[in-house]
């Protein structure tokens, strides 16, 4: 029966996987040599990995994949995808050289502004609040200039504060709503940073203010942080061709649009459908904000909050036929950054970015947002055309080869048999063990 441990984090990496060991991993000998052999052995690399969280006890790798042949808006790029699933890498190059000779992606930024919020409890008058934020604001402003001087010489800082009054939704609520310019960088310390001193400077201007201390009703500040949820900081991709252009192996070009085309505006009507179309367009969306070392999970929430934007979850891309001209596009609120964090800090990262031509923050967004349509296509040409899971358990051979512990010569005769038969997990064994006997 384990026990409860102090001081854990005081612990050095050896100490914790002793324990570890003495607790969790008794009699597993193998779990501890994998934990120990994923250690880098540049003693400099490993400590930087160790410091980027706490109770470090190894490394978890995952693959870095590229994708070539992605032509944005003229300017060719190679993407660097950080992904564990298998077709992932593959239908992305596949939709990029299908594209290149189509004109290519193009990509817009549509808007680059942030928020954060302030939420207060204030249970007096409305009125009072409001007069009381229209004599405060100045000195909200005042308060962080010191914290914005660096960022505004980089063109952002604080754009605007307003009040909102939420208290039809919940009684007392107020919220001090503010948006931001960030420029390069993601921003969330800045924000966060911002929004706390406006709670500290609200609070301190309340306890002066008249009618406040005349009703004893002071506005309290709950909570002070920036949102995830930016549908003001929003990238559009899109591709566009003669619809003869989709005309590939025994489908025409109208057959293939007209198909597609169906797909989409069920992924826009049925919620079910669009969980997983907008799922496999964030597999490409994921797999560079990993790569550039961003926060994936800010990215998700921000997106699937704003494919629910307008009371019901639907399909963030979209297609049309129009004339003789097939459109797809897709449009997504997207809170990056180019630098602070992991993105001057990780080799790898750095590394992606020198792949990536060094792109600012707006450039990156064009980048993310074309690799989710990529992505979207390539799932939904397949399965309007030959299924899913043709190509994707093609991809997925390897992963079971592996777990078989496949030799060279198995894993060559498997995948020339399966170049032309079914993949399916059963299929695999038996044939592998059809070899073996």
């Amino acid at each position: 029966m384990p026990s409860p441990v102090s001081g854990f984090s005081k612990k050095n990496k050896a100490e914790k996987i002793e324990w570890l060991a003495s607790q969790y991993l008794e009699n597993e000998p193998d779990a501890i040599s994998i934990l120990k052999n994923y250690w880098n052995e540049d003693l400099k690399l490993q400590q930087l990995h160790d410091d980027f969280i706490e109770n470090t006890i190894t490394n978890y790798y995952l693959p870095l994949g590229i994708a070539p042949n992605f032509l944005i808006n003229k300017k060719l790029y190679a993407l660097p995808m950080v992904t564990e699933e298998s077709s992932v890498v593959a239908a992305a190059s596949n939709a990029a050289k299908f594209w290149l000779e189509r004109g290519g992606f193009k990509a817009t930024v549509i808007s680059t502004i942030k928020n954060g919020q302030v939420h207060l409890n204030y249970f007096g008058k409305a009125e009072e609040m409001i007069a009381f934020f229209k004599q405060t604001k100045p000195t909200l402003i005042a308060s962080i200039e010191e914290i914005q001087q660096n960022m505004k010489k980089r063109g952002g800082g604080l754009l605007d504060i307003e009040l909102k009054d939420c208290t039809k939704e919940l009684e007392g609520y107020y919220q001090l709503h503010c948006t931001f310019e960030t420029g390069d960088a993601m921003g969330a310390n800045f924000i966060n940073s911002c929004l706390e001193t406006f709670a500290s400077t609200l609070e301190k201007e309340a306890e002066n203010y008249s009618s406040f201390i005349a009703n004893n009703q002071f506005p309290e500040v709950v909570m002070s942080i920036l949102s995830n949820y930016v549908p003001e900081c929003t990238v559009k991709a899109s591709v566009s061709c003669k619809v003869s252009e989709l005309a590939q192996n025994d489908i025409s070009g109208e057959e293939f649009a007209t198909k597609f085309v169906r797909a989409i505006q069920i992924a826009k009507t049925a919620p079910r459908r669009a969980v997983t179309h907008n799922k496999g367009a964030m597999n490409g969306v994921d797999a560079l904000v990993v790569a550039t070392g961003n926060d994936f999970r800010a990215v998700e929430a921000g997106v699937h909050a704003y494919a629910s934007k307008d009371g019901k979850y639907t399909s963030l891309s979209d297609a049309k036929i129009e004339g003789d001209t097939f459109h797809f596009w897709f449009e997504i609120p997207l809170a990056i950054g180019t630098v602070g964090g992991l993105t001057r800090l990780h080799p790898m990262v750095k590394v992606a970015f020198k792949i990536l031509q060094q792109p600012n923050a707006e450039d990156l967004m064009k980048i993310i947002a074309v690799s989710g349509l990529a992505q979207n296509f390539a799932a939904v040409r397949s399965l309007t055309t030959t299924g899913i899971q043709k190509g994707h358990m093609k991809m997925h051979l390897m992963n079971i080869l592996n777990q078989l512990d496949a030799t060279d010569e198995e894993k060559k005769a498997t995948i020339t048999y399966f170049s032309k038969n079914t993949v399916s997990h059963s299929a695999v064994i038996a044939f592998v063990n059809q070899i073996r006997s």
